[in-house]
């Protein structure tokens, strides 16, 4: 992308200029200006590297055979800019379990995190979901004042950026908005991201499935693989086989932990996360659900997780 705006906008415009052209175009796919020009900065290089990379991009072909357009999008990994990040999962407002909130809110005050990372269902969009809906429950309306009412505490309690990932129960909206009233997509003020933003000024929305980094610590929702019919008894596990990679996830309600070392002795490690919301609610009542949260500290590419459980009104 970088590589595309210097072209073109020409070698010669100030990196710095170009970079707040590029963070003003492309605010979600960079954590901050600074992380533009950083980029920017690789490419271009300096004396004779510059040259080489600028000849090297002339000489490339861009569509040689006359494709026609295409809608192909770019999948790009979003940069969580934090060096000590709360991570709470799962909360599925108007059902989050006080307690546990109360709980998790009291252990991170100490830790003082710079950023917060909210990490998909926050929400639970019950009135707009797809299944048979108890008419005595509470609207969709009563779920956003209740969500605004969330947030303003959250904001008063940390000092903290938030970000806030979109999972698979704020999709539940955009399906709801295609079935049944798709005349209205696209209309700003019905724009999912700005109904949140309007209830919560100054988070970042993070969407369309994207992984997280923070460090080498990649962190998603848990829904981004796709419908699967493999459930493990091992969340972490999990995970560490569908993306072999150093991850943390949310979305199945449960603690857990992997690691398995390669035959250099590398170490990849995996987490799951406990949630924040009822532990049993009405259409599973029967589970194997545990309230938690995580603190990640990130130094450059390093990262340290402390995966923690709730239980009993106790951080374990």
């Amino acid at each position: 992308m970088c590589v595309d705006y210097r072209e073109r906008f020409g070698w010669d415009m100030p990196t710095l200029k170009l970079a707040r052209i590029i963070y003003q175009d492309n605010p979600l796919l960079f954590a901050s200006l600074d992380s533009v020009r950083t980029a920017l900065r690789s490419i271009e290089g300096k004396g004779g590297a510059r040259v080489a990379i600028r000849k090297e991009v002339e000489d490339r072909p861009k569509n040689p055979y006359n494709l026609p357009q295409s809608d192909e999008a770019i999948y790009e990994p979003y940069q969580l800019d934090a060096k000590r990040l709360l991570v709470l999962s799962d909360i599925h407002i108007p059902y989050h379990s006080i307690d546990a909130l109360t709980c998790a809110f009291d252990y991170a005050k100490d830790e003082k995190p710079d950023a917060i990372l909210l990490n998909g269902d926050i929400l639970d969009f019950f009135g707009l979901s797809r299944f048979a809906k108890d008419p005595k429950a509470r609207s969709f309306a009563h779920e956003l004042k209740t969500f605004k009412e969330f947030m303003d505490i959250v904001k008063k309690t940390f000092d903290a950026k938030i970000y806030f990932k979109i999972g698979n129960h704020e999709e539940r909206y955009f399906h709801f908005l295609w079935m049944k009233a798709h005349e209205i997509v696209g209309v700003e003020e019905f724009e999912l991201e700005n109904i949140i933003k309007s209830r919560a000024e100054g988070i970042e929305i993070i969407k369309d499935k994207r992984i997280m980094k923070a460090g080498d610590l990649n962190i998603l929702h848990g829904h981004e693989f796709g419908g699967s019919v493999f459930s493990p008894v091992n969340i972490a596990r999990g995970l560490f086989l569908k993306g072999k990679v150093s991850a943390m996830q949310g979305h199945n309600h449960q603690s857990s932990s992997h690691s398995e070392s390669n035959m250099n002795g590398e170490i990849t490690t995996t987490w799951s996360l406990g949630c924040l919301c009822e532990l049993h609610p009405a259409y599973l009542p029967i589970n194997k659900w545990n309230h938690g949260f995580a603190i990640v500290e990130i130094d450059g590419q390093n990262f340290e997780v402390r995966n923690k459980n709730i239980h009993k009104g106790k951080v374990l």
